[in-house]
């Protein structure tokens, strides 16, 4: 455990955790949830805000994002809520989740660093590929796995591309298979890889200090720099999630995800 890390989650809500500790300039969220920690809607709102809570916080100099547990680092979006999903606009809402965390993220005038200690599927990539800097360990493979049960990654696409690049993101949304901690650091998802999780979490605390000490002037233009371009995001992620939102009641996607289910 890193020193900045709260202590181990004990949780038994259906709709998981999340939590926030500040010391030393460094503000680190966590969030659990007992299904591979997959995001649910009510956990994607409460991610969204705490996000924008430490991007105005003026004891926070530097962000960590990071899960609970030692299995995945996010499974995506929560399949018991996608069947749960009975129109468009319950379909829109939940997709919207995603879309809320990932522009609090690009816009928290402050680096936002994540902690991949394991797979990341669907959803999970978007929200890597809007950190500032992401640690990760080899192990830690990475999918997006929306084609597969018929739909695709719409929403999460737009920051996917910018971080990756176009031929990159496309190659994952297509081939919905697994890509290695190597593929993903050579493309740029993953800025730093490592064997085992102490370094990983050494080199994380280091830098996470650095940044803390650093100007939060400088870092705050770097971080406007990194994202130019996405200010009419919040249109173009909407009428993505509206795609995702009328997909994912089609037949095919319906018998698609109670397939993938009951594997």
């Amino acid at each position: 455990m890193t020193p900045n890390a709260p202590a181990p989650f004990v949780v038994s809500s259906s709709d998981g955790d999340a939590r926030v500790q500040i010391a030393d300039g460094i503000g680190t969220l966590e969030f659990y949830h007992p299904k591979g920690n997959s995001l649910p809607g009510v956990l994607l709102r409460r991610l969204a805000a705490e996000v924008t809570a430490l991007g105005g916080n003026s004891a926070v100099r530097v962000i960590v994002i990071r899960s609970g547990g030692s299995g995945p680092f996010c499974a995506g979006a929560s399949f018991d809520e996608l069947t749960a999903i009975e129109s468009v606009e319950q379909g829109q809402e939940f997709f919207s989740g995603f879309a809320g965390v990932i522009l609090a993220m690009i816009r928290a005038p402050k680096f936002v660093l994540s902690r991949v200690h394991g797979k990341a599927a669907g959803g999970a990539v978007g929200l890597i590929a809007a950190s500032d800097f992401s640690f990760a360990l080899r192990n830690a493979s990475a999918k997006l796995s929306e084609l597969a049960i018929g739909i695709g990654p719409f929403v999460v696409g737009p920051v996917i591309e910018k971080k990756i690049g176009l031929a990159a993101y496309s190659a994952m949304a297509v081939d919905a298979d697994w890509r290695d901690g190597a593929w993903c650091e050579r493309h740029g998802l993953y800025s730093r890889l490592f064997e085992l999780p102490d370094e990983m979490d050494a080199s994380l605390d280091a830098l996470a200090q650095t940044l803390a000490a650093s100007n939060p002037e400088a870092m705050a233009e770097l971080k406007r720099v990194f994202w130019a371009g996405t200010e009419g995001w919040d249109q173009l992620l909407a009428e993505r999630a509206g795609n995702s939102g009328t997909m994912v009641l089609s037949e095919f996607t319906r018998n698609a995800i109670a397939k993938f289910m009951g594997k």
